[in-house]
């Protein structure tokens, strides 16, 4: 039988983990002795993590604002604040 949404969500990293895991790929990147191989693979998985950021970060938008529409209708798109990788929702 396939996992439910809610056991995926129980054994995923919290954001506050995964943001701390970005600081530790961040710190190994810029120490010296990591190495160009070992630093384009913390990259990848740099990219990966802050994907999961991105996408958890979204899905807490989107609850909150069917939790309380009011905030989708308050703030207009050009004075809602940028994402925070750049990229647009």
């Amino acid at each position: 039988m396939p996992a439910s949404k809610n056991t995926d969500q129980a054994t995923a990293p919290s954001i506050e983990e995964l943001i701390q895991r970005l600081e530790e790929i961040t710190r190994r990147i810029e120490n010296p002795d990591t190495g160009l191989e070992n630093s384009i693979s913390l990259y990848e998985e740099g990219i990966s993590v802050a994907e999961q950021c991105r996408n958890r970060l979204q899905e807490t938008r989107r609850k909150l604002e069917t939790i309380n529409p009011e905030l989708s209708k308050t703030r207009t798109e050009t004075t809602r604040p940028k994402d925070l990788f750049g990229m647009d929702s």
